[in-house]
């Protein structure tokens, strides 16, 4: 109450000059009655911008120089009492002036109807041609005023056709009524009242902190979003590195029934399993040749640490989900799908991710199970490319969890709808990324493995990878990838042999690719088709072992080894496909196979505008449901068969779980 008794005056004064501006002339008078009668003086200062006592003097000054054609009198006022941001700035005004000027130039030549003073005329319309030379060149390509540009130039203003609109007898009055508006205009802008400044300059300045903060938001959910993948990345190595841990020492076990394990090897392996920091002092200072030393060290490593208990994630309301996918904006769907995605990709590994997967499937939210007149999945056929991309983004990501895969292959739908989009998808490339990024993590199911065989899509394949420098790096790797699993069925390496020699110079084409992450399903394929006679034969012809050859003097020790293999296998007389699996069971369980790659989440092609819901937030603040999550147990896939790094892949595999150290 001190503080408002303080500035008791300057507050009604602010308020006593609000009604004073706005022309409340008996509120005006029953407010200053009432704080007189109060004993309520008003503080003179209060407005610190009342009225300017000279303003109606300096409008009827400019109007009397306009009449009069006092050019000099006329622009100084102008110049003095018009702001230069509204000068400069505002086009209204621009054109005004513009106006104006050629007004004071042609002004002798309206005089009367004699020869005017060519003294006077000649000044005039020197100051004009000054004036287009500096500001007027602002309006210079502006049609309406480009005729306006040779005015100085002409001899007789008042005989061109062009200028004959300015000599009529309305045109003066119009632009004095312009004048007019507009001084009373400015002058009233010039006297705003002080409130009135005040509620504007803190709206603008809440309105620019807010889009501040929010911007701050968007960016501080981005960078958290990020540490979440790098952490759920470093778990998901931490957890197959004790895998790896495991079966080395069940094999270092068995060496005790007589099974022999050189000290080189031992120690390389050993050494890669633990931190950089240790490496040095580990290869120098461990006798891996003592009896117990590994076994004792890697038991050691596989002391578990206690996990702290994950949350679950809210319940969602999948069925008014699924309609607004369906029926909502562009912009509505495109932040439900990136939100959906976030929130798989983002999830902790383990039962949070399983949970927000199975919530997913037993909902339906693909509407695999069903078969609607209207599909969620047919938003891969929408005409917003934004739309399109995230679909396929969302799809990539589920597919990249056996459980997804699984829910995914109910529908082949999906599959053909994903390779038609692949196929048509000529511009975006990164929705082309994850279309074909869910394909390869398709393939590794035996039924689907099938269909895309018969769909012909390793030939479509082959002529993508003629050309590997038209392709991302991503698109590159699961390209070949998928080639690969497809080349591991012997319906494949049939498909392969009906253009052999095409396959076979793809493939040695790659094997001196830049991209060195390629090389392990390059080797794999070229092992696997070279199980056919005919094939085999083809590469002969061509000279496939000089070139493989060339590639074992330029190798690391693993492409080496790996090249060593595929040289016996095309020198090779069986005639009998060995393959390491049944063509004949197509329900074979796939190896548990779950990895989510960086790339799912990359160049997000929308941003949440001031007061827009997007991520986690979006979900459950419009989405909340009650108990739509899941508890089914999880199905688990087949236990991962180790194989040699020695020899090329035999079994299906996916880029990310082979470069996370899956089992293959």
């Amino acid at each position: 109450m001190g503080d408002v008794l303080a500035h008791e005056s300057e507050l009604l004064g602010l308020v006593k000059e609000y009604l004073d501006f706005a022309e409340f002339e008996d509120t005006l008078k029953t407010f200053s009655k009432e704080c007189k009668i109060k004993g309520k003086p008003f503080s003179k200062t209060a407005g610190g911008c009342l009225r300017d006592p000279r303003s109606p003097a300096v409008q009827q000054e400019l109007l009397a120089a306009f009449e009069g054609g006092d050019q000099k009198v006329f622009f100084r006022l102008w110049e003095e009492h018009v702001p230069g941001a509204v000068r400069d700035e505002d086009a209204l005004v621009q054109k005004l002036e513009f106006y104006l000027h050629i007004h004071f130039a042609i002004h002798p030549l309206k005089r009367g109807a004699g020869r005017p003073d060519k003294r006077e005329l000649d000044e005039r319309i020197s100051y004009f041609r000054s004036f287009l030379e500096t500001r007027g060149t602002a309006l210079s390509q502006t049609t309406e005023f480009l005729p306006f540009y040779a005015l100085p130039f002409v001899p007789d203003p008042r005989a061109h056709p062009s200028f004959k609109e300015l000599f009529q007898d309305s045109w003066t009055p119009e632009l004095k009524l312009k004048l007019e508006k507009f001084l009373a205009l400015i002058f009233k802008a010039s006297n705003t009242p002080k409130l009135l400044t005040i509620y504007k300059e803190n709206g603008r300045h809440n309105k620019e902190t807010l889009q501040r903060l929010h911007q701050q938001l968007v960016e501080a959910e981005r960078r958290s979003m990020t540490y979440l993948k790098r952490y759920n990345k470093i778990q998901a190595d931490y957890h197959n590195l004790i895998g790896v841990t495991a079966e080395l020492v069940d094999s270092l076990e068995a060496t005790v029934s007589g099974k022999m394990i050189t000290p080189e090897y031992l120690q390389s392996v050993c050494v890669r399993l633990f931190s950089n920091q240790m490496r040095q002092s580990l290869a120098h200072s461990v006798d891996f040749t003592r009896p117990g030393t590994a076994s004792t060290m890697l038991r050691a490593s596989l002391a578990p640490e206690k996990l702290q208990d994950v949350p679950l994630l809210p319940s969602l309301d999948y069925e008014k989900l699924k309609k607004d996918l369906i029926w909502g904006s562009d912009r509505l769907k495109a932040f439900l799908l990136q939100a959906l995605r976030w929130r798989l990709t983002t999830s902790h590994p383990g039962e949070q991710r399983e949970t927000v997967l199975q919530a997913y499937i037993g909902n339906d939210l693909l509407d695999c199970h069903s078969r609607p007149q209207r599909s969620v999945l047919q938003l891969l056929h929408s005409k917003s490319e934004v739309v399109r991309q995230y679909m396929a983004r969302l799809i990539n990501a589920v597919a990249s969890l056996a459980e997804g895969r699984l829910y995914l292959a109910q529908n082949m739908q999906v599959l053909r709808m994903l390779e038609a989009r692949l196929k048509e998808e000529d511009k975006d490339v990164v929705a082309r990324e994850n279309m074909l990024g869910a394909l390869q993590k398709f393939s590794l199911r035996r039924p689907l493995q099938t269909a895309m065989i018969q769909d012909g899509l390793i030939f479509w394949l082959i002529e993508e990878l003629r050309e590997p420098d038209c392709l991302s790096d991503y698109m590159l790797e699961y390209a070949v990838a998928l080639l690969m699993n497809l080349c591991l069925r012997s319906a494949g390496k049939n498909m392969c042999a009906k253009v052999a020699g095409l396959v076979l110079k793809v493939l040695s084409d790659l094997l001196g690719h830049e991209n060195h992450e390629i090389q392990p399903y390059v080797n794999g394929a070229l092992y696997s088709i070279l199980s056919i006679p005919s094939i085999r034969e083809e590469a002969r012809a061509m000279g496939m072992e000089d070139i493989l050859r060339c590639f074992i003097k330029e190798g690391n020790a693993e492409m080496i080894r790996q090249i060593e293999f595929i040289v016996k296998q095309l020198n090779s007389e069986e005639l009998l496909d060995s393959v390491l699996e049944s063509d004949d069971d197509e329900d074979e369980d796939e190896e548990d196979h779950d990895t989510m790659e960086a790339d799912l989440d990359k160049d997000e092609l929308i941003l949440p505008q001031l007061g827009e819901l997007s991520g986690e937030k979006l979900l459950t603040t419009e989405y909340l449901g009650i108990m739509t999550n899941t508890g089914k147990a999880r199905r688990r896939g087949q236990p991962g068969l180790w194989q040699s790094g020695d020899e090329p892949l035999q079994r299906p595999v996916t880029p990310g779980g082979h470069r996370t150290g899956c089992p293959v």
